[in-house]
């Protein structure tokens, strides 16, 4: 099984791996800095996480992370406890808003799930079952991937249905921006909605359209062809409400999407409460559902 697993990657080294560098543990490889495209760099790369490729072909997890579009780091894998139970789990970075305005964030997002969808045999993926998980500004991209596959004004028409995933988990992700940007006139400057909202006018821009706004909204492109979506919210969050989160899965309940949510109570904008084990285990069981072999 060694050997296998040893000429399984000197095969990748040999294909995409330049400037990616491997680490190798008994039940585990990670490829680091892996670039999804060209000339990415650091902020265009994702971390791989691959089991044994003795068994498979495996399904794939990806991880986005938060830090409200402006901060945050593929370093830490929260969706890695998956590999244990089969999986193979990337965490991407993706251009942050001080280096490319909207819509670059999920145009990375998906360029990544292509890469990782055209290189699936290189890696023991299965192209057909792939999921998103991503938490705050990660959970807003999760949630544009499951549901805008094939919207052209997001993906260009060669690459239509590449990017398409099979399962969403969203935590406390922004929903809809029109509707958070309203509230920002009616809060005062020293609030903490003060702050999270500036963060969204950064991204989107100081006078934002309606198309723009739209356009990061997940709640906009609800339709029949979403992925299933798992949605976890703290009750007391105080910088997305969990409204955000209740008219996602009405909308996507009433598309006939399945759409689980799951309040926490007393939980706020992340933190401890999301690494519990019982909701780890939810969370597994969601896409050992969803990305079960067909």
């Amino acid at each position: 099984m060694r050997l296998k697993s040893l000429l399984f990657f000197l095969v990748l080294a040999a294909t995409t791996l330049a400037g990616a560098g491997i680490e190798t543990s008994s039940d585990l490889r990670i490829i680091r800095d892996l670039e999804y495209a060209p000339a990415g760099g650091k902020s265009r790369s994702l971390d791989l996480y691959l089991p044994d490729p003795a068994t498979g072909p495996r399904p794939l997890v990806v991880w986005i992370h938060g830090g409200s579009w402006r901060g945050g780091d593929k370093a830490r894998n929260q969706a890695a406890f998956l590999g244990a139970h089969g999986f193979a789990t990337a965490s991407l970075n993706y251009r942050l808003l001080q280096e490319a305005p909207f819509p670059a964030q999920i145009r990375d997002c998906k360029a990544a799930i292509r890469f990782l969808r055209t290189h699936a045999a290189e890696f023991n993926l299965d192209p057909g079952r792939i999921g998103v998980w991503g938490e705050s500004a990660g959970g807003n991209l999760a949630a544009l991937l499951g549901t805008t596959s094939g919207v052209a004004e997001l993906e260009e028409p060669a690459e239509r249905g590449l990017s398409r995933v099979q399962a969403v988990c969203d935590c406390f992700g922004p929903t809809d921006m029109p509707t958070l940007l309203a509230r920002a006139r009616m809060v005062p400057p020293t609030s903490p909605l003060a702050k999270e909202t500036a963060t969204i006018v950064a991204l989107l821009g100081a006078t934002p359209s309606a198309e723009t706004q739209r356009q990061a909204s997940p709640l906009a492109f609800v339709s029949p062809a979403a992925a299933p979506f798992l949605v976890l919210h703290g009750a007391q969050d105080p910088l997305v409400p969990l409204k955000q989160s209740e008219d996602l899965c009405a909308a996507l309940r009433a598309a006939g999407v399945e759409a689980t949510l799951v309040v926490l109570p007393g939980a706020g904008h992340g933190g401890d409460p999301f690494q519990a084990p019982a909701l780890q285990a939810r969370i597994l069981g969601f896409f050992a559902r969803h990305l079960a072999a067909q």
